[in-house]
């Protein structure tokens, strides 16, 4: 597993990134220091593990409000037979079931890589 020094917030973490895994592990790190300098740059929340959580709680409901606007366009399109509306719902399952894992994964990682330094942020 080949490993990354990024930067979050002003602060560098080292992350473990599967091969090929590059470009998106940097978008994901670039969406993450986006979110909190955002939350910082607020100025109403100093702390940097609140900013972290709220960080992370805005990325996920963004997730979800993806997950469930393509939902809906895959719901409105279902003009065809119903074995079809069936195979759109069973693709939107699956993909809901596979974002999941992803998502926990990547909190797993942001958690793992800030509470390296040993203290609270």
């Amino acid at each position: 597993m080949k490993q990354l020094d990024v930067q979050i917030m002003g602060q560098n973490y080292l992350l473990g990134c599967p091969e090929g895994g590059d470009t998106r592990l940097l978008d994901a790190v670039e969406k993450v220091d986006a979110a909190m300098c955002k939350i910082r740059d607020a100025g109403k929340i100093k702390a940097r593990d609140r900013i972290a959580v709220l960080a992370a709680l805005n990325l996920a409901f963004e997730l979800s409000e993806l997950e469930a606007n393509a939902l809906k366009a895959s719901r409105n399109s279902q003009a065809a037979a119903a074995p079809a509306a069936a195979r759109s719902d069973a693709a939107a399952t699956v993909q809901h079931a596979a974002a999941q894992p992803q998502l926990t994964a990547l909190l797993q990682r942001l958690d793992t890589a800030l509470g390296v330094d040993g203290r609270l942020l």
